[in-house]
């Protein structure tokens, strides 16, 4: 007996170091009706754009939408985390459901908590919902969180929020926000080597939640001025 106890091992605990089949930006912003999140369905595995078809935008309870940057498989983890709860809701039957503003404060902590254990969930989240009111907030892997009325994860932090800032109005009407968030994704298409065309649009509004399927966006790299025989010919001359 006791040799057989000694004999049995088990797995040493790991962390995730480094995310690594990772999706790009998520954009979030208000308008007149509701809120909005939008999203490419590219997963990278590294440098290669391995998945095509990957559901960025998912649906939590009744009056809520998450969005992803990040790991996959964090976020997958995440939404696991999040369907207990909906469950547990849902088992206590007393009626009551979170608002979209407690689910990102539980995520908030959760979030920062797995930070603290030194094993954190390599996400940046969006978390958008409509109870009353439309509510958009933000956390990431370390337990940053805030509100505001438009978002942007990834490098749409950086090429998206200054098309936002500039077209952006709180009486937006849900074509033009559709149209903004469009443009802001075509912008990553052409900028970040990590996105797609193939995009998803959400809305959380007084009549509920909805998740479009994905669809391609019109692109045009006329733009892309570069001479092709300057690449198709040899140091000789000649072509190849």
């Amino acid at each position: 007996m006791f040799s057989s106890a000694v004999s049995t091992t088990s797995a040493p605990n790991t962390r995730t170091s480094q995310p690594i089949v990772t999706g790009t930006t998520v954009l979030g912003i208000k308008y007149a009706d509701g809120v909005m999140l939008a999203a490419d369905t590219l997963a990278s595995y590294g440098s290669l754009a391995r998945y095509n078809d990957v559901r960025r935008i998912q649906k939590v309870g009744s009056s809520t939408l998450i969005g992803a940057s990040g790991e996959i498989s964090d976020f997958q983890s995440v939404l696991d985390i999040l369907e207990g709860m909906t469950r547990e809701d849902i088992n206590l039957d007393d009626g009551y459901t979170r608002t979209p503003a407690e689910i990102h404060g539980y995520l908030r902590s959760v979030m920062y908590q797995r930070r603290n254990k030194g094993n954190p969930l390599w996400n940046q989240l969006l978390v958008a919902g409509y109870r009353e009111k439309p509510f958009l907030g933000y956390v990431d892997l370390i337990g940053t969180a805030y509100e505001e009325n438009f978002i942007a994860t990834g490098f749409g932090a950086y090429l998206a929020i200054p098309i936002i800032r500039d077209r952006w109005r709180a009486d937006l009407s849900e074509g033009e926000a559709r149209a903004l968030v469009e443009d802001c994704l075509r912008v990553m298409y052409y900028r970040d080597c990590r996105a797609s065309n193939r995009i998803q649009i959400a809305k959380a509004t007084g009549a509920g939640v909805s998740i479009s399927e994905p669809y391609v966006i019109s692109s045009d790299w006329e733009t892309a001025n570069f001479d092709i025989r300057h690449s198709t010919r040899g140091s000789d001359g000649s072509s190849w």
